[in-house]
């Protein structure tokens, strides 16, 4: 081992810790969860998020952040990132995708990424304008695979009542058909026999595959173990080779159930444990990003295997007021945003209508959170505009409808989309024809600038109170 390179990287890294440390302290150092599953949007919010920040400053463009209409921050920019391990969120290709004269959305994310940007300006606090009248806050952002975030609601499980959650999923009638082949080969496992490892890889190449094409062919949520679709290093590894096997009775300790069992511990404990404490401990704040209008699409059951979905997240993560002691030694979520994502794929009146439905999708959570002390706020957004409004008269009557390309699509075309509810919906309620919500590709950039619906709202929520 080479002594001086391990010595250098242990200072920066203690370096690192030092300077968050003290920027706590001072209020200065931000640890913003950019939340959501696969789908929901969070590379596209980052990106747009350091755009605006970076070269979109202005009082037209984010109306509602007060820094920038009071004229008070001075400048953004990203700085070099200390955290050695861990690679830096490549920026310059996310939004060169929406900067191209075809604007195309950035690639889904394969691996933990983060940035931190440095935002100066001049504070009204009294406390800050006597040490300074010009502060400067650290915003640190971390994009990782909606895929791995799936697995923390694991930790709080065993493999049986895990194995059984799984299956509850994959006997629903939307689903039974994807997992007939796995469930057939399933009945003819003996859990109770000796350890046959052909037979164990055989199985999970089996589910990892069933996993893989439910991704691709339905909106579900939970598919876990999210590395199976994403698995990183850890591709072909043992810790992998493991499936859901509901049984009933005691095993030995060689039997081919307790072998699975063993490694759904050891890929808690030795994945999504250290994933979970390096990376989803001591945020300040959150956002919860929701791809609502797909799980319309995809029916009730969608819908509602992600509320349950959310709510598994949210209670994972740790919330409440934090203080001087609390922020700088152990830090709590103290404000939370829940944003249904890409809302200008409906037209402009029915946008309220998500966020009502997005409310009621997690009523129970934010009532647990105001609880605690946790300011909360629910927003239809698009962190990334793909579509404009468009008016049309039909029959002598004004239709309000969007004009956008469809994903995959040459054209722009004109849509008149349904109108989603604003509360939840039993399968009673459900509509016979369904929801059927169009996905768009991103607006052309017009002079190399990006538009959105109300991120300079999210903006003020998230980050307002510290930029005072």
């Amino acid at each position: 081992m080479n002594t001086k390179r391990f010595s250098k990287d242990t200072f920066d890294k203690f370096k690192s810790t030092a300077q968050k440390t003290l920027h706590r302290s001072l209020d200065q150092h931000i640890k913003l969860a950019v939340t959501g599953f696969s789908g929901s949007g969070k590379t596209a919010f980052i990106t747009s998020l350091i755009k605006h920040l970076t070269s979109q400053t202005n009082k037209t463009n984010l109306p509602f952040f007060d820094v920038i209409t009071e004229q008070r921050l001075i400048a953004v920019k990203q700085i070099p990132q200390r955290a050695l391990d861990i690679p830096s969120f490549d920026y310059t290709s996310a939004v060169s995708c929406f900067l191209n004269d075809t604007p195309t959305w950035p690639s889904s994310t394969q691996r933990i990424n983060t940035l931190t940007l440095a935002l100066k300006f001049e504070s009204r606090h009294v406390l800050k304008q006597h040490l300074s009248p010009v502060s400067t806050v650290y915003l640190e952002l971390i994009d990782y695979p909606g895929e791995w975030l799936v697995d923390l609601p694991m930790l709080n499980q065993d493999y049986q009542a895990w194995s059984q959650a799984v299956f509850n999923v994959l006997k629903q009638p939307q689903y039974r058909g994807y997992a007939k082949a796995f469930l057939d080969m399933l009945a003819s496992f003996d859990d109770d026999a000796a350890v046959d490892e052909s037979i164990l890889k055989q199985l999970s190449q089996h589910y990892q595959q069933l996993l893989v094409t439910l991704k691709a062919k339905t909106k579900i949520a939970q598919l876990q173990p999210g590395r199976m679709l994403i698995p990183g290093d850890l591709a072909g590894a043992p810790v992998l080779l493991f499936f859901p096997c509901v049984s009933a009775g005691e095993h030995s300790n060689d039997s081919q159930y307790s072998h699975l069992q063993s490694r759904f511990n050891a890929y808690k404990q030795q994945v999504v444990t250290p994933f979970y404490k390096q990376h989803f401990c001591q945020f300040d704040r959150q956002i919860v990003l929701v791809d609502v209008l797909s799980a319309l699409s995809d029916g009730p059951d969608t819908l509602k295997e992600q509320e349950d979905a959310l709510r598994n997240i949210v209670q994972v993560f740790d919330y409440g007021r934090s203080g001087l002691l609390k922020r700088l030694f152990y830090p709590k979520i103290d404000k939370v945003l829940f944003a249904a994502n890409k809302c200008d794929h409906v037209n402009y009146e029915q946008q309220p209508l998500l966020a009502k439905l997005l409310h009621s999708m997690l009523h129970e959570q934010s009532n647990d959170l105001r609880f605690a002390g946790v300011e909360i706020d629910t927003m239809a957004i698009s962190a990334v505009q793909s579509t404009q409004q468009k008016q049309v008269i039909e029959a002598g009557k004004s239709l309000n409808c969007i004009q956008g390309k469809p994903n995959n699509e040459q054209h722009t075309i004109t849509f008149l989309p349904p109108e989603p509810p604003s509360h939840r919906l039993s399968r009673a309620q459900w509509p016979a024809q369904g929801f059927d919500f169009l996905s768009f590709a991103p607006l052309p950039a017009q002079e190399g600038r990006l538009s959105h619906v109300r991120l300079d709202h999210v903006l003020q929520f998230l980050l307002g109170d510290k930029l005072r």
